[in-house]
């Protein structure tokens, strides 16, 4: 009992991993790839959902990963969102 009751709680922390909702209320690291050739303009949390403002990379950018951490009052329960841009590839 004790096996199938480890199995099914290893099962919804992998389930579990990378949701957005989890991240944000209960910490946890999330990583978020843009399409190639986008900049992060903005980033934000409305409720549970991770909204993202971006725009098309220039010429003479080139892509960054920016890493975004929780701090809270108490250190419980902190997050990080990783954005990662890509160049545009050269047709």
């Amino acid at each position: 009992m004790k096996k199938i009751i480890m199995i099914l709680l290893s099962i919804m922390t992998i389930g579990l991993t990378g949701c957005q909702g989890i991240a944000k209320n209960y910490g946890g690291d999330i990583s978020l790839e843009l399409e190639a050739g986008l900049k992060l303009e903005e980033i934000t949390w409305k409720d549970d959902s991770l909204w993202y403002l971006t725009r098309p990379m220039r010429e003479d950018e080139l892509p960054e990963t920016h890493v975004f951490r929780q701090s809270s009052e108490w250190g419980i329960f902190e997050g990080t969102v990783i954005v990662i841009e890509h160049a545009k590839e050269v047709e």
